[in-house]
């Protein structure tokens, strides 16, 4: 959820703190939670074909890909360890939930991400769509996050 105010006056933090925002100031929380987390030895592009082929085999497409290691080079000159963003997307479970709220593709798709870690291994990660969804308040979409936790998960842990 985004929230948009010329100036707050009684801001509370996640621990009852109280907080201030005079105008032309901008303040934001963000919070994702990652719901299912699996390291594997080593990133090979065998690796990254594995990854796609088990997200479709639960009715996810990939629709964009982002290549950190590039982009940070190319844009940033600096050298960063290869970390990959695939946005993913199960068209059925897409559908059902803008025909709930138009506004909740905001919330899409659902992020994979994996990255090289220092030892070599990788590490594959994806987004919990339950929670992301229960900013919503909406019974039916939290319930197809729900689902899509659990597709998501079958495929993570479909890896080898």
């Amino acid at each position: 959820s985004i929230l948009i105010a010329e100036k707050q006056t009684k801001g509370k933090g996640q621990y009852g703190r109280k907080w201030i925002s005079q105008k032309d100031n901008l303040f934001m929380s963000l919070y994702y939670e990652f719901k299912s987390r699996k390291k594997l030895k080593n990133i090979t592009k065998e690796n990254c074909q594995i990854i796609r082929k088990s997200l479709s085999k639960v009715g996810f497409g990939i629709i964009s890909e982002i290549d950190i290691q590039k982009t940070f080079k190319e844009k940033l000159n600096i050298n960063y360890n290869r970390y990959t963003v695939l946005g993913a997307c199960n068209p059925v479970l897409a559908n059902e939930a803008l025909k709930i709220e138009p506004e909740v593709g905001m919330l899409m798709p659902c992020n994979i991400i994996f990255w090289e870690n220092e030892d070599k291994s990788v590490t594959i990660s994806g987004i919990d769509a339950e929670k992301q969804l229960s900013n919503t308040n909406h019974k039916d979409l939290i319930k197809i996050g729900q689902d899509v936790n659990k597709l998501l998960k079958e495929a993570i842990d479909a890896i080898n």
